[in-house]
């Protein structure tokens, strides 16, 4: 059986000049046509017709036939019957399908199941469609009418179709020269991505992005001893991309829950001797590892499942640091290696804290925050609470926070009976409670950083030893970093210092504390990541 392809593709595009052979992804428009027409496993002939000398050198080039298109058929006003009927019949084929160069982002599967479908349907004409059901209205005698009988929402309109230039499929002896349409029509469905025209020059940018977006995966693990800040920052890192990615998680060492509410696409592996061959299968343009410290084992066994990838390790002090790409360390100062980028810079900070601008400085501390991020191991929130119920602080405020893998929430949670203390679990609106109060009590991790985001004075301690080494905490930059599992006494000395500290060495704090540009860390994260 023989399938022509033809792709139409003149010169004299006005909207967009040089349209057919501008650059998209580096490669010029028409190349995605010919490539989806010479890899279909059904066409078996290609032919570019056109006026232009430059498109001729580009078809000949990617090996494929060029009818050069007589100049009665190269008019604004020419529509494209006649130009296929030129060029299809040289040729002895049973279909003709027409591909226009506008349509980059159709996949040559797609190409080959919609031919099929002609071919087993006994279809005259099979065209492309996009399926975008609208409340629309239409203009009749000068005035404007809905074309919808019920305002009712998208998805339980009736299908509404939109062709789309990617692939207009006919039997031989249903085209004429003024028509390709046969009597017996259906319409392929593509999805919005694959059937974008380029007509217009922000059809341009959004075939540029389809076309460059990449396949990632995030591989991430928290859990009451390790934390959950790992987590956290991997869904923000999973929102910064336009594609959603892959998040693999390990169930021996966490839980779903551990992720709260999302709708990313999340994916439990049974160790990794389930990971690696889901990535040998998936072949992920960049493999992002937020599982504390790597081994050199263990990036190979990733870099051998991964070989075209880039990887890149977040918070990694291993060996395996020497087989990333890229390493990106917030909580360390040490760039050991060209590839490593530490320092509180490159902090991803969570978006709602983009909206709070730093507290303003009171004459008196009025309420306390406090907050030892998901998983609290040391339980230094039992012991604050212990503390903070005692008769000389009852004139003051706290807000206490518990992450979500804090082990014992309803015993803690009983504490609200207290009328100046109030405990939450699990809130999703922490800058809020953080803006309100003025000075805070936490950890060194994630929870830290935000304090300072925001300009809060705080007392930090150290989850474990590898919080020791978080670099960015310390008493030169407006904390006040009490170690690893601290005395009660010592605690609540330095809570009273806090408590009774003057408005202006609080600002200081504060001046210190603001003078680190944490807000735009985002942007340096996905700048590195984006320009591997």
């Amino acid at each position: 059986m023989g399938i022509l392809a033809v792709i139409p593709a003149r010169a004299g595009s006005k909207g967009i000049p040089n349209k057919n052979i501008r650059f998209v992804n580096g490669k010029p428009l028409i190349y995605y046509a010919i490539r989806n027409a010479c890899s279909s496993k059904l066409i078996t002939d290609v032919v570019v017709s056109t006026d232009s000398a430059d498109i001729e050198i580009i078809a000949r080039q990617m090996g494929v036939n060029v009818k050069r298109r007589a100049s009665e058929l190269a008019g604004d006003d020419v529509t494209l019957d006649p130009v296929i009927y030129d060029a299809a019949k040289e040729y002895g084929s049973d279909y003709v399908i027409t591909m226009q160069p506008t349509s980059p982002t159709l996949q040559v599967e797609t190409l080959d199941a919609a031919i099929r479908h002609c071919i087993d349907g006994d279809f005259d004409t099979v065209v492309s469609a996009i399926n975008k059901p609208h409340l629309a209205w239409i203009e009749k005698d000068g005035v404007k009418k809905p074309a919808y009988k019920a305002r009712l929402n998208r998805q339980y309109l009736p299908p509404y179709y939109l062709e789309t230039g990617a692939f207009f499929i006919s039997k031989t002896s249903a085209i004429t020269s003024v028509s390709r349409f046969g009597a017996k029509v259906d319409v392929y469905e593509l999805s919005e991505t694959e059937g974008v025209d380029v007509d217009s020059f922000n059809d341009l940018c959004q075939v540029e992005m389809i076309l460059s977006r990449k396949n990632i995966a995030i591989y991430v693990n928290g859990n009451n001893k390790r934390g959950i800040g790992h987590i956290y920052r991997a869904l923000e890192l999973a929102d910064e991309f336009y594609v959603k990615p892959d998040i693999y998680y390990d169930i021996n060492q966490t839980e779903k829950k551990a992720f709260g509410f999302t709708t990313h696409n999340l994916l439990p592996v049974n160790g990794i001797g389930e990971l690696l061959p889901k990535l040998k299968s998936k072949q992920y343009d960049i493999f992002i590892n937020d599982i504390l410290t790597t081994t050199i084992d263990y990036m190979i066994a990733i870099r051998e499942a991964l070989p075209n990838s880039k990887l890149i390790n977040f918070e990694d002090d291993g060996e395996g640091v020497y087989n990333a790409d890229l390493v990106i360390n917030a909580l360390y100062q040490d760039d050991c290696t060209p590839n490593v980028k530490a320092g509180e810079k490159y902090y991803m900070a969570s978006k709602l804290f983009m909206f709070y601008d730093s507290i303003k400085i009171k004459e008196h501390v009025e309420k306390v925050f406090i907050s030892f991020g998901g998983a609290d191991p040391q339980n230094y929130t039992d012991r604050l609470l212990e503390i903070i119920t005692k008769d000389k602080y009852k004139n003051l405020m706290f807000s206490v926070v518990l992450g979500r893998e804090k082990m014992n929430v309803s015993e803690l949670m009983k504490y609200n009976q207290y009328e100046n203390i109030e405990v939450r679990f699990d809130v999703r609106n922490m800058p809020e409670i953080m803006s309100q109060c003025d000075i805070g009590v936490t950890s060194c991790g994630r929870t830290s950083y935000e304090l300072a985001m925001l300009g809060v004075p705080a007392i930090v301690m150290a989850q474990n030893q590898r919080e020791k080494k978080h670099s960015f905490v310390n008493n030169y930059i407006g904390f006040t970093y009490l170690g690893l599992n601290p005395r009660n006494k010592r605690i609540e000395a330095s809570l009273d210092t806090y408590i009774k500290m003057s408005e202006p060495e609080r600002e200081r704090y504060q001046k210190l504390l603001l003078s680190y540009d944490l807000r735009n860390g985002r942007k340096r994260v996905m700048s590195l990541i984006n320009n591997l």
